[in-house]
């Protein structure tokens, strides 16, 4: 595989969580349509440094993430700016990432960009964008189902699932289930999944979504799905219309305000601020026993 096609931090991810759940090379090159070279690959970093993500190569540096491009943005439109260099610098304070006036300017003429520095501000009587309600409708909610669990290695409360959602490849998830939940009943099981949370990794593997879960001190559920619901249905709630982000940025915080919100009700039925948590023409998601508890 050439260098212009590289894994994803996402596609390396579900290589080593599919041979964490006992895959073969053979088998993850087939489902993920990859060079077994490419597999083995990935595995053999992650053995020997516990990592799955791509050094940094020499070269052409990579273009801005996308938090800092909204940065940028948001500098080149406000600040009304002499130069390049002194939107560079002003940049730069702003979001801490360290770039040259070069990689700024070809930044900046792919967002479209054009003419002198000083002309990018918005001109007088444009409204300012409101910012985005935080409630539930910002989380992508989804049904899924487990392919296959697997205790984590040396670890005494980690599962690492790989989990359906209606895409192409399963997602890898790492959750804290092993002291709650027996790892058969977690094969070929329905579950909600929180999957716009951005990835992380825990213990070289990148977890790629959340379960859902209701929660009390000493006792935790998986939210079961309505009969009929298939991977990759929508959970979506009366009350709180809208299109969920793309991704979740930390910085906005908004799985920790609307987390708070979210509890099972007096029948078990999983809710936010009593809207329940519904697949369309299917029915709620419920908690097995767990009534009044939150969800997390």
């Amino acid at each position: 595989m050439g260098r212009s096609e590289e894994l994803s931090e996402f596609q390396r991810g579900t290589v080593v969580g599919c041979y964490l759940c006992k895959k073969s090379v053979r088998e993850i090159s087939a489902m993920l349509n990859l060079p077994r070279s490419t597999v083995s690959a990935v595995i053999l970093k992650w053995k020997r440094g516990g990592i799955t993500t791509a050094l940094p190569r020499s070269g052409r540096p990579h273009k801005l993430k996308e938090e800092d491009r909204q940065v940028l943005e948001r500098v080149a439109l406000e600040k009304c700016l002499p130069s390049i260099k002194a939107l560079t610098a002003e940049f730069q304070s702003a979001s801490g990432a360290s770039v040259s006036s070069t990689t700024v300017r070809r930044e900046l003429h792919e967002m479209g960009f054009r003419g002198r520095v000083s002309s990018y501000g918005k001109p007088k009587g444009v409204p300012k964008v409101a910012k985005k309600q935080v409630d539930v409708s910002r989380l992508d909610l989804r049904i899924g189902r487990v392919v296959t669990a697997q205790q984590l290695p040396d670890t005494d409360g980690l599962f690492v699932e790989q989990i359906d959602v209606g895409e192409a490849f399963p997602r890898t998830v790492v959750s804290e289930l092993s002291q709650h939940i027996p790892v058969e009943q977690m094969q070929n099981r329905m579950v909600v999944l929180l999957c716009n949370v951005r990835p992380v990794e825990t213990r070289g593997i990148v977890n790629q979504a959340m379960l859902m879960c209701a929660s009390s001190q000493d006792k935790l559920e998986i939210l079961d799905p309505p009969n009929g619901a298939i991977p990759g249905d929508r959970v979506t709630f009366q009350q709180f219309p809208g299109e969920p982000d793309k991704e979740l940025n930390p910085k906005q915080k908004v799985w920790e305000q609307v987390q708070p919100d979210l509890r099972t009700d007096s029948q078990g039925v999983a809710t936010y601020k009593g809207a329940a948590f519904e697949v369309a023409g299917k029915g709620v998601c419920k908690a097995q026993t767990m009534s009044d508890c939150e969800i997390k």
